[in-house]
This record gives C-alpha cells, sequence and structure tokens, in this order.
C-alpha cells in the first residue's frame, strides 16, 4: 500500500492532527503506511458525515433534480403479527412500515409517514405495543439533505394509525386526500396523530389524481379498507413503474390467494379497487410493492440509496 503524499484540508483542528501524525507516520515502512492510510480515511469520512449533516441543516438549500427519484425509507415494524388475522393460515410474521419519499422536478411528495418519531426505542410507549422505531422519519429525511418542511405535498394511503404517525409533523406540506377518507377522519374518536392537517392546505380529490402533470406520479383512488384508501403509482426514467399499494394488500399471499383480512370493513369496494390495480399493473408492467410485506421490504435498496 502507498501511503498518501498531501494532508486533506480538513476544517477542523483536530483532524489536521490526525492527518499531520499519519503523514509522520508515512515516513515509516509497512505498519506505519498501514495506519496513516487508516487515519487519513477515517478523517475523510469525518468530512463526508459532516457535510452531508451541513446539508441537512442548510434546508431548502438543496438544487432540484433533473430526474424523478424514489426514496424507501423505515417507518418502523409492527412485530408479532400472524397471517391468520387476514385470512390465511397460522404463521407469525412481522410486518414492515414503509414510507416512500418521491423528489420531482417539480416537487417533494411523501407518502405515508411511519409509526410515529416520538416511539423511538421506547422513549415514548405506543398504544399497541407491537409498534418499534428504531429509527426517525426525521433522521433519515436529515441524512438526505431535507427537513420535514422540504416536503411538498403530503399524501397519505388511509387514515389507520401505522400510517399517520408522523402525520402532523407535516402540516407545512399541501395535503392530497380522498374527500371521503377526510371526511371519515375528522369523525373519528382519536385525531391526535393528524389533527394539525384539519385547517391545513389541503387539496380535497374525488377520484385519481396526477400530483405533478405529468402523469409519472398518479394516486390512485382504492376506496374498501378504508373509505378513501389511494395507492400511489410512480414512474421512473430507469426503474419503470412502481405501484405502492398502501394497505391494498398487507401480505403477498393475499394477492396470491385472494384472501381479505378478516376485519376488511367493505368487500366489495375493496376487490373492485384490488381488480383495477391489478388491471393497472398489467397495463403499465408496474412492480408492486406491498407496503408491509417485510420479506420484499428487506430486499428493497434502503434511503439514502434510491431508484430513479
Amino acid at each position: 500500500m502507498q501511503c498518501p503524499k498531501r494532508r486533506l484540508p480538513l476544517a477542523r483542528p483536530g483532524w489536521r492532527m490526525a492527518t499531520t501524525a499519519a503523514a509522520a507516520l508515512c515516513r515509516r515502512p509497512i505498519l506505519a503506511s498501514f495506519w496513516a492510510c487508516a487515519l487519513l480515511i477515517i478523517a475523510s469520512g469525518h468530512l463526508v458525515a459532516r457535510a452531508q449533516a451541513q446539508g441537512a441543516a442548510a434546508g431548502g438549500a438543496k438544487a432540484p433534480v433533473s430526474a424523478i427519484r424514489l426514496y424507501v425509507l423505515d417507518g418502523g415494524t409492527i412485530v408479532g403479527r400472524n397471517l391468520e388475522r387476514y385470512n390465511l393460515w397460522n404463521e407469525p410474521r412481522d410486518l414492515s412500515v414503509a414510507v416512500f419519499l418521491v423528489v420531482h422536478p417539480k416537487g417533494v411528495l411523501l407518502f405515508d409517514t411511519g409509526l410515529g418519531d416520538r416511539y423511538l426505542d421506547g422513549r415514548e410507549k405506543p398504544s399497541d405495543p407491537a409498534y418499534t422505531v428504531h429509527r426517525t422519519i426525521a433522521s433519515q429525511l436529515a441524512e438526505i439533505g431535507y427537513l420535514t418542511t422540504d416536503v411538498t405535498y403530503l399524501a397519505i394511503s388511509h387514515m389507520h394509525g401505522d400510517h399517520v404517525g408522523n402525520a402532523n409533523n407535516f402540516a407545512g406540506a399541501t395535503w392530497l386526500v380522498q374527500k371521503a377518507e377526510r371526511d371519515a377522519m375528522f369523525l373519528a374518536r382519536n385525531q391526535d396523530n393528524y389533527i394539525k392537517l384539519k385547517d391545513n392546505k389541503t387539496i380535497v380529490l374525488n377520484g385519481d389524481h396526477d400530483v405533478f402533470g405529468d402523469h409519472t406520479v398518479v394516486l390512485q383512488s382504492t376506496p374498501g379498507h378504508t373509505p378513501g384508501h389511494q395507492c400511489l403509482l410512480v414512474t421512473l426514467p430507469t426503474t419503470g413503474a412502481v405501484l405502492l399499494t398502501g394497505d391494498l394488500y398487507h401480505y403477498p399471499e393475499e394477492r396470491l390467494y385472494h384472501r381479505f383480512p378478516n376485519f376488511e370493513p367493505d368487500l366489495t369496494s375493496s376487490a373492485a379497487s384490488r381488480a383495477k390495480i391489478e388491471a393497472l399493473v398489467q397495463k403499465t408492467r408496474a412492480r408492486m410493492w406491498i407496503h408491509h410485506d417485510i420479506v420484499n421490504y428487506d430486499k428493497l435498496m434502503k434511503s439514502p440509496l434510491y431508484y430513479e
């Protein structure tokens, strides 16, 4: 291994000392060369991390992207669920809680919000003990240079607690919601997770909605699981079309065996919505990503990586 001949221009004095020490070690053979290069690599990594943090703190300073991107965020995990509850067989399997960030040249859309940052590592106790959160949505956004206030549009697949846990944090975004869902949300007994959206800037929908006007990001009205449930179709230049299901399905076995959860409130509407989406998937050749399918979720690239 050849030792670097020049010191990196570091901003902090402590790291200047580290690279100076590394340079001194470079005068000694073999072992010194190894440790010197290691110190320089660590210092360089520190600068990268620091630059990312500064970019996040700048909030809104990010240049617009030239092509659409799709980030997969970790909204938590629901542990100890069983397929039996979804009219399948007796098999324990956790549920992933996926959150998606779409970065478009015309703005930023967040689809679903996760279980709730306040539950991070048991900091606050959730009403459902199965909820587990090990990373906040806010920190994952910061990692790629965004603040919660940088989100242009907020769309929630539906009103259930595992999808609206951080909704209040995005009250500055324009809310895209089906009229039937909004009506149901503000008739519910517990509105704490999303109460700040009540007087928020809102676009009330009565069907499908082309978010950016170019057919790349389209909300699909899919009532049944809730009165105004919606899915999201994202068409990426390289990856192609991706259909984000919300709770149209929870497990892929529901899709395979045409089963509905035991608690599905409107089977007729849910069946019609599934038929609509299956036809759309065939037409667009879209990949279907089921938010709660932890097996597929584990295979997806996670932020700060992205699909394009």
